[in-house]
């Protein structure tokens, strides 16, 4: 899944329920709420995205996408910081989770899902934390595309780079130590791994899900993506292991 949120670049402050700048060609639109005593980091803050069609009417059902009906990413305004969560659906088009933000600064919130009869949509909203905001770290291509993470070393490959056209994207794992191939990986929400990218400006999402509909347990898992622009963008792998989710961060540059 692709989308372009170009047109939702406002930041909001502590009043937040609004609707996304941002709307899906199904005209199911996502009004976001951000409830949280202060505003500050490391307080729970309560989630509500409220559902609605065109005419304000909630939106009832909705499909699973890898088993779940709705998949909410959590990003810093400098990708730095990276969340997935999983809404529950408490009926009527509303959906809750609880999270907290690590600093102070400006997070985008951004909603995955799929109303029945409206395929997938993806919107968005901007939420500011009060307090101290760390100093923005700057992204720059990664000069290799092997990363260790925890006894893991994983390297991303892609058969080009070029924007606007599919592409091939295979991550290979093996222990960190021996070297040896990693054959025990378990699925992930029912697919061998989730991939997030995200322009370097937050302008552009793109959420994708294994080639292969059969998990694989490693030593690859292949992907086909495809970057909508041009530009520096980060990427996060996530992957599971041992019941656990580790996930792999990478920053590519695409070209025209």
């Amino acid at each position: 899944m692709t989308i372009d949120m170009s047109d939702n670049s406002g930041m909001s402050g502590m009043v937040m329920p609004s609707p996304s700048s941002h709307q899906h060609a199904s005209e199911a639109i996502a009004h976001f709420s951000v409830d949280s005593p202060n505003y500050l980091p490391k307080e729970k803050a309560n989630i509500v995205i409220l559902i609605q069609n065109k005419f304000k009417r909630p939106i009832e059902r909705y499909e699973e996408m890898h088993e779940k009906r709705m998949h909410l990413f959590v990003v810093s305004q400098d990708l730095s910081y990276f969340e997935h969560l999983h809404p529950s659906y408490a009926g009527g088009g509303r959906f809750d989770v609880q999270t907290s933000f690590p600093a102070g600064g400006h997070y985008q919130l951004i909603a995955d899902f799929m109303p029945t009869d409206f395929g997938e949509t993806v919107q968005s909203h901007w939420v500011t934390i009060n307090g101290k905001a760390p100093k923005p770290i700057k992204l720059h291509p990664d000069n290799s595309l092997t990363k260790v993470v925890g006894d893991k070393e994983v390297t991303l490959a892609f058969d080009h780079l070029m924007a606007g056209m599919p592409l091939d994207m295979v991550f290979t794992f093996k222990q960190a130590g021996t070297r040896a191939p990693v054959t025990d990986l378990q699925p992930y929400l029912g697919a061998a791994g989730h991939v997030v990218a995200i322009s370097e400006d937050g302008k552009e999402f793109v959420h994708v899900h294994p080639s292969n509909s059969e998990p694989t347990a490693g030593p690859t898992a292949a992907f086909k993506i495809q970057f909508p622009k041009q530009g520096i963008y980060k990427i996060w792998g996530q992957f599971q292991q041992n019941n656990e989710v580790f996930i792999v961060p990478y920053v590519i540059q695409v070209k025209m």
